[in-house]
């Protein structure tokens, strides 16, 4: 389950990198402006949404188990 968060991680911040690339790069020099911005911020957010719900699926069988400070105090 680590591994997977932090692949998961590792795919979220290349996206954010890729899309301030495509942000920086496209319109220039007469070029039109691509939608690769927004499909990697897509992306970022699939994986998130992704990385949650596979955390909560972890949880509740019992691969991930919480520590920290008790609820309710």
């Amino acid at each position: 389950m680590k591994y997977l968060a932090l692949l998961a991680f590792v795919a979220i911040i290349g996206s954010l990198g890729s899309a301030l690339f495509f942000m920086m790069m496209d319109g220039r020099d007469g070029k039109p402006k691509t939608s690769n911005m927004a499909r990697a911020l897509a992306f970022r957010v699939g994986i998130s949404i992704l990385l949650f719900v596979c955390i909560l699926v972890g949880w509740k069988l019992g691969y991930i188990q919480p520590t920290g400070i008790p609820a309710g105090k």
